[in-house]
């Protein structure tokens, strides 16, 4: 049987190289297990009785409240403010739409305590405008209202940034020519750009729900209570060791994994 020559010269000078997939998976496999066997071990760390008896705790319970509710209310804050400027800065141009892009992920780059210092500069009980926001009964320090505010300024980024790559990915030209049938741009943005952006959007808002989940330090300074899951953590490291934030920090994987597996499954069947 006589064989093609090109492809015989193709396979012998390919004989000897190394499978680049089969390198990318073993490397991408080392990532993994980086990333899984310590959660595991986590999990090991934990007896089943001593973690029945910490969710028995009403401090414990508390704070995965807090930290649930916190992170859905900064969720939707970040989302109806982020959206309007995600999609700004996908449709504008100009030199401006690079500023405001690091204006707002500045708060990515900068420390999570550093970012908490720069809220009580503004919002913190000596200032002006937390003073006057304590006065009309909205205390922005010490309150839920304060972890909102740090998990916000932490999280957003991620919302705009996403979305702004998934407004990017719809074509102009169906804009243009829903509007050119008529629509007002309101109606094109509900109808077509929403729609088609979805999948993105969602994924945005999944990853600033989990980072407001697992935000400590900006939380740490500016309301240390009421307490979330991650403060919690800390404090009973603090109180008794390794073998007290265990559990708590069980219930705060535990919990960061069922919502990110229900926000995934949003993403995948946005209208469904």
């Amino acid at each position: 049987m006589a064989t093609h020559p090109a492809r015989s010269r193709s396979e012998r000078s390919g004989a000897g190289r190394p499978d680049w997939l089969a390198v990318a998976l073993g490397l991408g496999g080392l990532l993994c297990l980086f990333y899984l066997v310590p959660v595991v071990s986590l999990f090991l760390s934990v007896s089943p009785t001593g973690l029945v008896a910490r969710l028995g705790e009403g401090e414990l319970v508390g704070a995965a409240r807090t930290t649930l509710l916190s992170a859905g209310v900064t969720t939707v804050v970040a989302t109806a403010f982020g959206l309007p400027l995600a999609y700004w800065l996908a449709r504008a141009e100009g030199h401006w739409t690079t500023a405001v892009l690091g204006v707002v992920v500045l708060p990515l780059v900068l420390p999570p305590t550093v970012g908490g210092i720069v809220l009580l500069s503004v919002f913190g009980p000596n200032t002006v405008l937390g003073g006057a926001a304590t006065a009309a009964g909205f205390q922005p320090y010490r309150s839920f209202l304060g972890v909102v505010l740090a998990q916000t300024f932490v999280a957003s980024p991620f919302v705009v940034v996403t979305a702004k790559a998934a407004f990017e990915a719809v074509p102009r030209e169906l804009e243009h020519a829903s509007r050119s049938l008529g629509k007002g741009r309101w109606t094109t943005a509900l109808r077509v750009t929403l729609p088609l952006a979805a999948p993105g959007i969602l994924a945005g808002m999944t990853l600033t729900f989990a980072r407001a989940m697992g935000e400590f330090g900006a939380t740490m300074m500016v309301s240390y209570y009421p307490t979330t899951l991650p403060v919690s953590i800390w404090t009973s490291f603090n109180a008794l060791g390794l073998d007290g934030a265990y559990p708590v920090a069980v219930v705060l994987v535990v919990l960061s994994a069922l919502a990110l597996a229900l926000l995934n499954t949003l993403a995948a069947n946005p209208w469904e």
